[in-house]
C-alpha cells in the first residue's frame, strides 16, 4: 500500500518552502518566490502520490503529470489548473540568465503576492485531499 511515511517527509520539506517563499516576498525577490511556490505545489502532489500508490513519484517538475499520475487532477477545477499551467514557467532550476531575466520582468509585488495566496489556497485543498485519501486507507 501507499508510503505514509515519505509523504509526511515530503510535507516536511513543503512546509520549509513555503515559509522560505514569505521570507522572499517580504525581500522583494519575485523570481525565488514563484520558485519557491513551484516547489510547493510539486512536493505536495509528491506526497499526495505516496498515498496513493505504491511506486515513488517521479523525478519530473510537471505538476500536471504529476497530478494525472495521482488521480488528483481530475478533481481539481479549472482554476486549479489553470494555475498549474501558468507556474510552470516558474521553475528556474537550470535556466539560462537571459530566460531567467524575461520571466522576473513578468512578476512584481501584486502578481507575486497573488501567486502566493494561490500558492497557498491549492496547497491547503491538496493537504486537505490528502487528509481524505489517508482516511480512507
Amino acid at each position: 500500500m501507499a508510503n505514509k511515511d515519505s509523504a509526511e517527509k515530503w510535507l516536511s520539506i513543503v512546509a520549509e518552502d513555503m515559509s522560505v517563499a514569505d521570507d522572499l516576498y517580504k525581500t522583494g525577490h519575485w523570481l525565488y518566490v514563484g520558485f519557491m511556490c513551484h516547489q510547493v505545489i510539486e512536493k505536495s502532489l509528491k506526497a499526495y502520490w505516496c498515498v496513493c500508490r505504491d511506486d515513488d513519484p517521479p523525478f519530473l517538475h510537471d505538476h500536471e503529470r504529476i497530478a494525472k499520475g495521482c488521480g488528483l487532477y481530475t478533481k481539481m477545477s479549472e482554476e486549479q489548473k489553470d494555475f498549474l499551467e501558468g507556474i510552470k514557467q516558474l521553475n528556474i532550476e537550470a535556466r539560462y540568465q537571459e530566460t531567467k531575466s524575461a520571466v522576473a520582468r513578468t512578476l512584481n509585488s501584486e502578481s507575486t503576492a497573488s501567486i502566493l495566496e494561490q500558492t497557498k489556497q491549492l496547497y491547503a485543498w491538496i493537504l486537505q485531499e490528502l487528509k481524505v485519501k489517508s482516511s480512507t486507507l
